[in-house]
Order: C-alpha cells, then sequence, then structure tokens
C-alpha cells in the first residue's frame, strides 16, 4: 500500500496495488505540470485507488487530442493524479506525490523527442520517441 498526497494533505490517495507501470514522460504539457525537465508518473488500476479530499479538474488535450483530466489540489495547488480518456481503467499518479525513495522505478521514458539532451537514463529505462502503444 502507498499514499499519495498533495503539499498540505488536503488531497490524498490510498493506492492499495502496486502501479502497473511507472513511465517517464518528456512532453511539455507534463514538463510544466512537474515544473522539471520530465514527470515521473505511475499508473493505477482504477479499482484499486481511493480518493480523499477535494480536487479541481483542469482539462487538456493530450497529444493525440484526446482530453487529459488533472485533479490538483484546491488549497495547495499540486497535482497529484490525472485520468486520460484514452485509458479509462487506469488513473496516473504523480512519482513525487508518493515521496518514497523506494518507489518502483519507471520501466520506460516516453515522448523522448521532447528529451533535454542533457537527461539521460541507464539502459533499465526502455525509451520510446512517441506513446509505446496508442495510450495518452
Amino acid at each position: 500500500m502507498a499514499i499519495a498526497r498533495c503539499a498540505c494533505g488536503a488531497l490524498r490517495l490510498i493506492l492499495s496495488r502496486p502501479p502497473e507501470l511507472t513511465a517517464l514522460c518528456h512532453c511539455s504539457a507534463c514538463q510544466r505540470r512537474a515544473d522539471s525537465p520530465l514527470s515521473a508518473n505511475a499508473f493505477y488500476s482504477i479499482d484499486c485507488v481511493e480518493i480523499s479530499g477535494t480536487s479541481t479538474e483542469f482539462v487538456r488535450a493530450a497529444e493525440s487530442g484526446r482530453k487529459v483530466r488533472m485533479h490538483f489540489c484546491s488549497t495547495c495547488g499540486s497535482t497529484v493524479y490525472w485520468k486520460a480518456d484514452a485509458s479509462p481503467s487506469w488513473i496516473g499518479v504523480a512519482v513525487g506525490s508518493i515521496a518514497d525513495p523506494a518507489f518502483t522505478a519507471p520501466a520506460i521514458s516516453i515522448l523522448e523527442q521532447s528529451n533535454h539532451r542533457w537527461v539521460q537514463f541507464d539502459e533499465t529505462v526502455e525509451p520510446f520517441q512517441g506513446l509505446p502503444s496508442n495510450q495518452d
């Protein structure tokens, strides 16, 4: 079990199972959301996530044109999770909101065409210029 939360603790997710996938993303939307050259993301089956607290939703278009619904804390502004129309059975969680140094390492790195060239990974992270499949 893991707990993800915003900076002030008002928005929390209880994650009862390990993530289905962990990934790094280099798209400009994730760079802006994470305030970093990339984002670290964990994807969970929606049925193992319990959400408490109130979020504000921001809807953006993904690279595919489909909608991604970002949920952030109305008090502190931290983005904790998101839901993509392309993957309705999964919920994306910002790894930073889990704040566990022993958290599952990312398996893939996506949308590397937007990668800052000084960001490099070892061979344990599989690179993709785009998306590995038709996911947002």
